[in-house]
C-alpha cells in the first residue's frame, strides 16, 4: 500500500500519528513517501524524523519503506505564485507536483496529515480506477457551497485531506499540471483543493466513511480532524488535531485513538 503525505517540521507529528494508525489497521507492506522542501520562514520534514517513521515501520515489517522528497526545485520553477498567501501552508500543495516525480508508484493514497486511520483500508485502496483520476469524500461543508456547473450531481465537491491517486491517468489528462498553471494566475479559496474540483473531470466519490470530517461514525474508517463548525451553545468554528491529546479528550470527548495517541505521547520525543 502506497501512501503520499507532504508538508513541513510541523507536520511530524500528525504523519507519526497517521503511521501508528496505519500500522495498527494494515496487515499488507506501507510504503511511505514525504514531500517536503526547502522554503524562507520554515523548516523542512527533517531527516531525522523520517528516520525515526521508517525504523517504526521496518520494525512491524522490514520490507515496509519510507522514502523523503526534497520538491524545493520543482516549487521554485512553478511556484503557485497568487496562493502564497493563504491560512495554508505552500507545503500542502505539494502534493501537486506527484506527477513529476519518478519515485512516486502509479497508484498512491494522499493523507492529509491530521487523519488517523481507524480501519483497514484495502477495499478502498485496491477498487477499479479505470478512466479514473481520483477517488474522494465529499467536502463535508463545502459541499453545500460549491458545485462545478459543469458536473451532473448536485454535491461534487471533494475534500481533498484523504485522495486516491491514479498517476498514470492524472499525467494522461495532465490534470496536475493543469492544477499548477491555475494557482500560479488565479487567487482561490482553500487554492488546491479548489482547483482540483475545478479541473478534475474524471473523478469518484466514495462513501463518506472513507473521510470522516465531522464526527466519529460507528462505520468510519479515517477520521480527519478538519475544522469545522458547531452550532451550540452558539455559533463557531472548532479545530482540535490528533497531537492536541488533551484537546482531544477534553474538547472532543474522544478516547477511540487512546492507544494510538498513548503511544504517540511515548515517542514523539524521537522526532526533533
Amino acid at each position: 500500500m502506497n501512501i503520499l503525505f507532504c508538508g513541513d517540521s510541523h507536520a511530524q507529528d500528525g504523519v507519526l500519528i497517521a503511521t501508528l494508525s496505519l500500522l495498527k489497521n494494515t496487515s499488507e507492506e506501507l510504503h511511505l513517501y514525504i514531500l517536503t522542501m526547502h522554503l524562507a520562514g520554515f523548516k523542512p520534514f527533517s531527516k531525522k524524523a523520517s528516520d525515526y517513521i521508517e525504523s517504526l515501520l521496518k520494525k512491524s515489517n522490514p520490507d515496509n519503506t519510507l522514502t523523503l522528497i526534497d520538491c524545493t526545485d520543482l516549487f521554485t520553477k512553478q511556484t503557485p505564485a497568487q496562493n502564497m498567501k493563504t491560512r495554508f501552508t505552500p507545503y500542502a500543495m505539494l502534493r501537486l507536483f506527484a506527477d513529476q516525480l519518478p519515485q512516486i508508484p502509479d497508484r498512491v493514497l494522499y493523507l492529509d496529515d491530521d487523519v488517523i486511520v481507524r480501519k483497514n483500508l484495502s477495499k478502498f485502496y485496491h477498487q477499479d480506477l479505470t478512466n479514473t483520476e481520483l477517488v474522494g469524500v465529499l467536502d463535508y461543508w463545502g459541499r453545500f457551497f460549491f458545485h462545478n456547473i459543469k458536473s451532473k450531481r448536485i454535491f461534487d465537491y471533494l475534500n481533498s485531506g484523504v485522495l486516491l491517486l491514479n498517476m498514470p491517468q492524472i499525467r494522461h489528462t495532465q490534470l496536475f499540471s493543469r492544477v499548477r498553471s491555475l494557482m500560479q494566475v488565479k487567487k482561490m479559496f482553500l487554492p488546491d483543493q479548489s482547483a482540483i474540483n475545478k479541473l478534475a473531470t474524471k473523478k469518484k466519490i466514495a462513501p463518506r466513511k472513507y473521510n470522516e470530517q465531522y464526527r466519529l461514525q460507528s462505520d468510519t474508517v479515517i477520521q480527519h480532524f478538519t475544522t469545522s463548525f458547531r452550532f451550540t451553545p452558539y455559533f463557531h468554528t472548532l479545530t482540535v488535531k490528533p497531537w492536541d491529546v488533551e484537546r482531544v479528550h477534553s474538547v472532543l470527548h474522544l478516547h477511540e485513538y487512546d492507544d494510538i495517541l498513548n503511544e504517540y505521547l511515548k515517542i514523539r520525543h524521537n522526532l526533533s
